[in-house]
């Protein structure tokens, strides 16, 4: 792990980021003001993932393959790095290989998310040699789902029933042959159990509704008597929380207050990267800024909710990079609302004082980060060598 640190550093690192962060995450230059959220890009988890896959290519012989189940983390340009140091992927757009076929012994990364038990169990049946990248947050989730399962304790988990991460700790649901798992990806779902755990409903209806968001022989009027809720570690705070109060609610007026604790449980299991980012975006929000970047993959769940509170406040744009800034009238972004591509007319003025937001998500590297920064200044007819410059001046005069 040690000696793949300073090769990592090399594919990832920022000058220009690195000298903005440690000026408060404020940069200017001409008439280009840029504010950096305190908190941003990798966290421990995805460095610790990244690092070892690195590793794992190192490790073994060259002439040896090294398989990923998929995506390290969820960014493309991480992923195409991955895939060009040589990893063999087993799902995705990069897949080249198939689980089915590894022999004993073959290494097998296990990215950032984690995976499924059956993945687990079929990994460990061929005799394949597991090297886990699964982050300390997820298993601390898996951990208290696992305990919902032994005690026969429902587990609503707040997430996205589609996404690696959620498919993973709903699998832990069933570790123990009565454990059962629903699904609720926002409020309005949310609100739906409720109204099942009080009052009742249509047994099919609701099992149609939740379609593949529940476990196998899920009984709504059985499986909703007990319930503990857990979510996927990137979700927003505020969304589980109001979550956890509406399904609080809901069991009270079914079971009474007295009967809480025996038909009801919460744990806190946001993940503090995940926290921190969206903490500090909140934070970059409430200053003046004429618009926001969001810098990131557009399957990247801890990204997509950066990019809905910006947008609840300003012009805001979510870019994978900045090759989607095509010009100061053509901008290519992600709408989150209507999960689609979408093009921005005139989104930069190329004249004037202005003052630009970027945030990033938590599996974003900095050196995507300072390429958004530069193609700003570029585009505002400002040469990026020139910007570079006046960073290096900068830092030698404060050596000096």
């Amino acid at each position: 792990m040690e000696k793949v640190k300073a090769e990592v550093v090399t594919h990832y690192r920022s000058e220009l980021v690195e000298h903005i962060r440690a000026n408060n995450c404020k940069f200017a230059y001409g008439n280009t003001d840029i504010r950096l959220a305190k908190e941003f890009g990798f966290c421990y988890g995805v460095e610790r993932a990244i690092d070892l896959a690195y590793a794992a290519r190192q490790h073994f012989p060259s002439e040896q393959p090294v398989y990923i189940l998929g995506e390290i983390i969820h960014n493309p340009h991480v992923n195409e790095q991955i895939r060009d140091m040589g990893l063999t992927f087993l799902s995705g757009d990069h897949q080249a290989a198939n689980i089915d076929d590894l022999q004993e012994g073959d290494p097998v990364v296990v990215p950032a998310f984690g995976t499924e038990v059956k993945i687990t169990e079929q990994l460990n049946q061929q005799g394949c040699t597991v090297i886990d990248a699964t982050c300390g947050d997820v298993m601390s989730v898996w951990k208290r789902v696992r305990q919902n399962a032994l005690e026969q304790v429902t587990s609503i988990i707040h997430g996205k029933a589609w996404h690696e991460e959620t498919k993973a700790t709903s699998s832990q649901a069933k570790a123990y042959e009565n454990g059962h798992y629903l699904v609720v990806f926002d409020l309005d779902e949310t609100d739906t159990v409720c109204r099942y755990i009080a009052r009742g409903g249509d047994r099919e209806v609701f099992l149609k509704q939740f379609g593949d968001a529940t476990s196998d022989g899920f009984n709504p009027d059985k499986h909703l008597d007990s319930i503990g809720l857990a979510n996927q570690t990137t979700m927003l705070r505020g969304e589980t929380e109001e979550v956890q109060r509406r399904l609080k609610a809901a069991m009270i007026e079914k079971h009474g207050e007295d009967a809480l604790e025996e038909h009801f449980r919460f744990f806190d299991t946001i993940c503090g990267a995940t926290q921190d980012r969206q903490d500090a975006l909140r934070d970059l929000l409430s200053r003046p800024m004429d618009l926001l970047l969001v810098v990131g993959g557009y399957n990247s769940s801890n990204t997509s909710h950066l990019a809905e509170m910006g947008e609840a406040k300003l012009p805001s744009y979510f870019i994978k990079d900045a090759s989607e800034m095509e010009s100061i009238e053509r901008l290519h972004h992600f709408l989150q609302c209507k999960q689609e591509m979408a093009i921005a007319e005139n989104w930069l003025p190329s004249g004037g004082e202005l003052t630009v937001g970027i945030t990033a998500g938590a599996s974003c590297p900095n050196n995507l980060i300072e390429e958004v920064i530069l193609r700003v200044y570029t585009l505002r007819g400002i040469p990026a060598n020139e910007v570079l410059g006046s960073v290096r001046a900068e830092t030698t005069a404060a050596l000096a």
